[in-house]
């Protein structure tokens, strides 16, 4: 499995994770998916995720994390999967009050929005069920705890609320 990550920095900041993380992050979520798997990651400021959650969810605030999957037919073998937008300052203010690393908290995020990009959705409950599932397994698998399990006097995880999947 060869997974294929670019990493934009429009807000970089000491709490951005190493491109190299990214790419495994990634590589362990499309591992049983496809063979080969291409991305881009942009890492962007509350403003332009504000206005990206507004243009494609017509929510007028910063979201964690953007899913825009690549529009490739079917019949075409091509290894794009899409996009995703993380908002830093989102991030890093969601690991705080979930009493989180930040670094697991990067991860489930590239974990929960690449699994968008492979079509996986929590519209419902059985969805939601699925789709965390596989996070908390594939998460599992990179050694970090599962992000549902909420420790005490921590905020629950927004990632179904504020999922920014258009």
């Amino acid at each position: 499995m060869s997974a294929t990550v670019v990493l934009q920095l429009a807000s970089p900041g000491e709490s951005v994770p190493a491109a190299s993380q990214f790419q495994r992050w990634v590589a362990a979520t499309t591992a049983s998916h496809r063979e080969a798997a291409e991305l881009t990651v942009r890492v962007v400021d509350a403003d332009e995720s504000r206005e990206l959650n507004q243009r494609y969810r017509h929510k007028d605030s910063p979201t964690n994390v953007l899913a825009f999957p690549a529009d490739v037919p079917d019949f075409v073998d091509e290894p794009a999967l899409g996009d995703l937008v993380i908002c830093r300052p989102v991030v890093m203010r969601e690991a705080m009050e979930q009493a989180k690393p930040e670094e697991a908290h990067w991860a489930h995020m590239v974990v929960h929005g690449t699994l968008h990009l492979l079509g996986y959705d929590h519209q419902d409950d059985e969805q939601a069920r699925q789709m965390e599932a596989l996070e908390v397994q594939i998460l599992g698998g990179l050694g970090y705890a599962d992000p549902y399990r909420i420790p005490a006097g921590a905020a629950p995880p927004a990632v179904r609320a504020e999922d920014g999947t258009p």
